[in-house]
């Protein structure tokens, strides 16, 4: 496991990805109008609609780790538009984590 990314709620993706791009020279890995993934240093940013992703901390993880996690919550992963697979799940304050597995895309 490792950290991925942090996810944060907007009201306009197209103008936070333009703010972050300006104050923190971040480029852009994805964008639509839903949501956009950033890089940032070493790092990387989820811009997110709140009516579609609550904000979140994305932590890295395999497959097999993602499905024990699964059985072991009586949960099933989503798929993902960009092709990963995830679950939210919350600590113990009631903040969220996001489980997400990035399979290896056959081109």
């Amino acid at each position: 496991m490792e950290l991925d990314h942090v996810a944060i709620t907007t009201d306009d993706i197209a103008k936070s990805v333009d703010w972050y791009s300006d104050e923190l020279g971040a480029t852009v890995i994805y964008q639509d109008e839903s949501w956009a993934m950033l890089k940032v240093g070493a790092g990387k940013i989820a811009l997110v609609r709140s009516e579609q992703h609550p904000a979140h901390v994305g932590v890295r993880v395999s497959e097999a780790e993602l499905q024990t996690v699964c059985a072991r919550l009586g949960k099933e992963s989503s798929s993902h538009r960009d092709g990963t697979k995830g679950l939210y799940i919350s600590d113990p304050d009631g903040n969220v984590v996001e489980l997400i597995y990035y399979p290896v895309l056959s081109v």
